[in-house]
């Protein structure tokens, strides 16, 4: 009897820990920084597209800034096509005023699918503060 009551609680809590890791909400902050190689884009690319293949509903935003920026530049980015697709799948792209101010980038040169931070690294702190996970964009 001990033995039957014991499986059942084993079952019990390895059931909960199953459902409680398929519903968990994903929530992943890129950071991408290098964009002017044209590798790096598309290995960018590639990520952002596998894991939202991957977790259809997970939550998932691009910070860019120093050179990553050029990666949502209409004159710049060999990628346009896919990061509308990837924005209407929900994903964010925030771009840094900061760095747009040191490099001299005016927001009609970037893709309408850009959104400004303030400051690039300070939003990917804030939403590790809020729990998300943070991952470096390209290799």
């Amino acid at each position: 009897m001990k033995y039957v009551k014991f499986l059942v609680i084993l079952l019990l809590t390895v059931g909960s820990a199953n459902a409680f890791a398929q519903k968990k909400q994903h929530k992943i902050v890129f950071a991408f920084t290098n964009a002017q190689d044209t590798l790096q884009q598309k290995a960018f690319t590639k990520q952002l597209q596998n894991l939202r293949a991957h977790w259809p509903k997970a939550k998932i935003e691009v910070v860019l800034y120093n050179n990553g920026i050029d990666y949502l530049m209409s004159a710049k980015s060999k990628h346009i096509a896919a990061i509308r697709e990837l924005k209407s799948m929900d994903i964010s792209f925030m771009v840094c005023e900061n760095t747009m101010k040191q490099r001299k980038i005016l927001v009609s040169e970037l893709l309408p699918e850009a959104q400004i931070v303030a400051a690039g690294i300070a939003e990917i702190v804030e939403k590790q503060e809020m729990g998300w996970s943070y991952i470096k964009g390209g290799f």
